[in-house]
């Protein structure tokens, strides 16, 4: 992997291609992101870069992260990832990563956490399907039957019922991204991307690329 960001969902919008063709497009304040430490074989077993992006109050930090942040020489951040670059070499502390790593065409794998629905039952969380709604078929939206009595006396687990859905880490990969803002740090990626608005995305570059 050579190319990766933090970004922030903004929201979703369309634009028009130069062929006329309406895109919609998920909007992504991508960055800028700063070096924050160099993780190198030698001094930590594996070579990565960790970044830091969107600023926090000093307040705010405790004094663990405090002292990361200062002996790096950059502000106060709420994010703190590693990203394992294969040049990281290439990068050094308080060094800015920003949205003109990417370009219009690139692909790109994006991951966030989803949206909470809450409990939900089956029909919304696995898209099963409802019984009859007359009145009296006493079977509306119910999940229907769990499994057999006596044998094996035991509902089997992953079992599709209702519970929890969403909340959960979720990846969409080879997106493209449309076009790229450098002045405004902002990357527009065809489609939907997980998380909803102010969610923290990861982007990196797709691991399909060749598929």
């Amino acid at each position: 992997m050579k190319k990766a960001i933090l970004a922030t969902k903004v929201g979703m919008t369309q634009i028009f291609n130069e062929d006329g063709a309406l895109i919609p497009v998920t909007v992504l304040q991508a960055g800028p992101c700063s070096v924050t430490q160099v993780k190198t074989v030698e001094n930590d077993g594996y070579s990565a870069v960790q970044v830091g992006f969107v600023d926090k109050r000093e307040k705010l930090v405790n004094k663990p992260m405090k002292g990361m942040f200062d002996k790096a020489g950059v502000s106060y951040k709420r994010f703190v990832r590693e990203f394992k670059f294969e040049n990281a070499e290439e990068y050094s502390v308080a060094d800015e990563i920003k949205a003109d790593i990417f370009e219009a065409g690139d692909k790109v794998d994006a991951t966030a956490i989803a949206k909470g629905k809450g409990f939900q039952g089956a029909i919304k969380r696995h898209g099963q399907s409802r019984g009859p709604m007359a009145h009296g078929s006493k079977y509306h939206r119910h999940a229907g039957s769990n499994g057999a009595c006596s044998s094996p006396s035991k509902v089997f687990k992953g079992k599709k019922m209702p519970g929890h859905m969403g909340a959960k880490k979720v990846t969409v990969q080879n997106l493209e991204v449309v076009r790229v803002d450098v002045e405004n740090n902002l990357l527009l990626v065809k489609g939907a991307v997980p998380g909803p608005k102010k969610a923290l995305v990861t982007i990196k570059e797709t691991v399909k690329s060749g598929k």
